[in-house]
């Protein structure tokens, strides 16, 4: 069966699915905003299915694959909700120390296809650790839906402090080189840009298609940014001129790339919003930027 794409969908049905996914509109709203669009035998629900992720279709890299080394642990976070369950992800033949990086998902939790994210690191001889914020609600559900609903009853607050503490239980793991990147993908961009903000020492920042931090706080920035944007994503590319204008004014270095006719979330290899060929380059590019910062 041939893959569906952005291009298989009316450009407003792609519009209120990503109001659908980002809490702004609720299924039922989906469900009547597209029925509209629905012809040829396809359903309003058939539509939402269509967009909906596909996760066993897209891995890249088995859990049981014996050339990394995985497993789920547990580690303090006083400032945030206590206690904070992530999946960490090694090499299986790690030599030496390696650097490590903070893989942050979207707003539904530790899904498979962040999970998936994090052993992809792994294989290009990374250590990942992506943490689950649905920790304290109970984890990421295996639904979606669930996921998106638990989500905003996160204290976002205690939230991004567990985020911080990711990143210096990364900093200090006995395996780790000291050198600590963060990735993440639209709520995870934004929290990545965010621990920009607030950790002097991270060694590089790879937000994809992620929320802006105000100029105040962007001034506090000393990491090396590499910015990646869906040319498609009107909510999101609003706030960029402040954003540059505010990296520029405090001589942050940055790279930003604008990835020309793609969707918001085309890094998603789950869902028809991916895009191949912007996918891969901006993963090209991104391990080669971690390679150039985080290694000694």
């Amino acid at each position: 069966m041939t893959r569906k794409t952005a291009k298989d969908f009316d450009p407003e049905v792609l519009k209120l699915f990503d109001k659908y996914l980002h809490g702004q509109l609720s299924r039922r709203g989906f469900l009547d905003g597209a029925t509209k669009f629905a012809v040829g035998g396809i359903t309003a629900a058939g539509l939402l299915s269509a967009l909906s992720p596909q996760f066993a279709e897209a891995e890249q890299v088995a859990d049981s694959d014996p050339r990394i080394v995985a497993r789920y642990i547990e580690i303090p976070s006083p400032q945030g909700y206590g206690t904070l369950r992530g999946y960490l992800v090694k090499p299986a033949k790690a030599k030496g120390k390696l650097p490590t990086v903070l893989v942050i998902h979207e707003n539904r939790g530790l899904n498979p296809h962040i999970a998936d994210i994090a052993r992809r690191l792994a294989l290009d001889n990374f250590i990942a650790f992506a943490p689950d914020a649905l920790f304290p609600l109970g984890g990421y559900p295996g639904d979606e839906d669930k996921a998106r609903e638990l989500f905003p009853k996160l204290d976002q607050t205690k939230t991004r402090e567990d985020f911080l503490a990711a990143a210096a239980y990364l900093k200090a793991l006995p395996e780790g080189n000291g050198k600590v990147g963060a990735t993440g993908f639209c709520y995870g961009g934004g929290v990545t840009n965010f621990l920009a903000t607030r950790i002097p020492d991270l060694a590089a920042a790879v937000p994809f298609y992620g929320a802006q931090p105000n100029a105040e706080d962007t001034a506090k920035i000393k990491a090396p940014l590499l910015i990646h944007y869906a040319g498609d994503d009107e909510r999101i590319n609003s706030g960029w001129p402040a954003y540059e204008t505010a990296l520029k004014a405090a001589g942050v270095k940055y790279e930003a790339f604008v990835y020309a006719g793609v969707q918001h979330g085309f890094n998603n290899d789950t869902t028809p919003r991916y895009d191949e060929a912007a996918a891969k380059l901006a993963w090209q590019r991104t391990v080669a930027f971690f390679n150039a910062h985080l290694r000694a």
